[in-house]
C-alpha cells in the first residue's frame, strides 16, 4: 500500500492549466523530493494534497484511503501535515505557544473558546518535546519575533512534528537561510524517522539530493521526469527544464 497516491490529478485557475494529469505514488517511508521551475505548480500539488484548494479531476489517497473530497481539516486529523513556501507563525506569541496552537488544532479543545491555555499542561509538554527535537527548547519562551528566520523555519518544522504526522509535505525548508541553517535544517530532516514519510519541495539542489530517495521533475503542471537520483540527473529532460543545460 503506498503512503501518497494522486492519480491524474487536474487543476485550472481559469483557463490557466496548473496541474495536469499529475500522478505520484509514495511510498511508505520514502523520501520523494519534487523539483521544477518556477511556476511549474509544486505548491500548488501540495494544496491539492492537503484540501487547500479543490482539484478539478483526479484522485488523492492516504494509505488506501480516497481523501481527495475531504476537508483540510479531516486530512490532518488522518496524519497528513505541512509546513509552508512563506513562512506563517504568531510573531507576537512565544515559540513554545506556536506550537501548542498547532497542537490545540488537532485536540477536542479546540471547540472551547474559553479555554485558558495555558493550564493544558499535556499539550504543553508535547509542545516542549517537539522544540527539543529541533533544538529549540532552550528558547522555547522566548517572543517569535525576536527569532532569526532560521529559528523560525525549525519552529514551523516543530509544529508539523508535534502532529505525529504519517505523511510529512515540506515546501522549500530551506529557502531563505544561511550555509550554517541550512545544515541543522538539513541534520534535523535526516533525524526525521522512517515512519514519516516525507515528501519535500526544494530548489537547492545541494542539499535536497543527498535528502531524496526518488525524484519527480514537474513542468507546466505534468510529471516530466522521475526516478532515483542518478535516473533524474542523468536524464537530459532535467538538464533542458531544470539545470538549464
Amino acid at each position: 500500500m503506498t503512503a501518497l497516491a494522486v492519480r491524474s490529478l487536474c487543476k485550472s485557475f481559469g483557463g490557466l492549466r496548473v496541474t495536469g494529469n499529475v500522478d505520484l505514488a509514495v511510498e511508505p517511508g520514502e523520501r520523494r523530493l519534487i523539483i521544477g521551475p518556477n511556476g511549474a505548480g509544486k505548491t500548488t500539488l501540495f494544496n491539492l494534497i492537503t484540501g487547500e484548494i479543490a482539484s478539478d479531476a483526479g484522485t488523492i489517497t492516504l494509505f488506501g484511503r480516497d481523501i481527495t473530497r475531504a476537508a483540510s481539516r479531516k486530512r490532518a486529523h488522518l496524519g497528513l501535515a505541512r509546513t509552508y513556501q512563506i513562512i506563517t507563525l504568531f510573531p507576537r506569541d512565544t515559540i513554545l505557544r506556536n506550537v501548542t496552537l498547532a497542537l490545540l488544532g488537532l485536540s477536542r479543545l479546540r471547540w472551547n473558546p474559553l479555554i485558558p491555555l495555558d493550564r493544558e499542561h499535556a499539550l504543553i509538554e508535547r509542545a516542549r518535546a517537539a522544540l527539543a527535537r529541533v533544538g529549540l527548547d532552550h528558547i522555547a519562551e522566548r517572543p517569535l519575533a525576536q527569532t532569526s528566520y532560521g529559528e523560525r523555519r525549525r519552529v514551523e518544522i516543530a509544529m508539523a512534528l508535534a502532529q505525529s504526522p504519517k505523511v510529512l509535505l515540506l515546501d522549500e525548508p530551506f529557502a531563505g537561510l544561511s550555509i550554517d541553517e541550512r545544515r541543522d535544517v538539513q541534520k534535523l530532516l535526516l533525524a526525521v524517522p522512517r515512519e514519516v514519510t516525507v515528501v519535500m519541495i526544494e530548489h537547492n539542489m545541494d542539499v535536497a539530493l543527498d535528502f531524496a530517495d526518488r525524484i519527480t521533475l514537474l513542468h507546466f503542471g505534468e510529471v516530466v521526469v522521475e526516478g532515483t537520483r542518478a535516473e533524474v540527473v542523468a536524464d537530459p529532460r532535467t538538464r533542458e527544464v531544470y539545470l538549464g543545460a
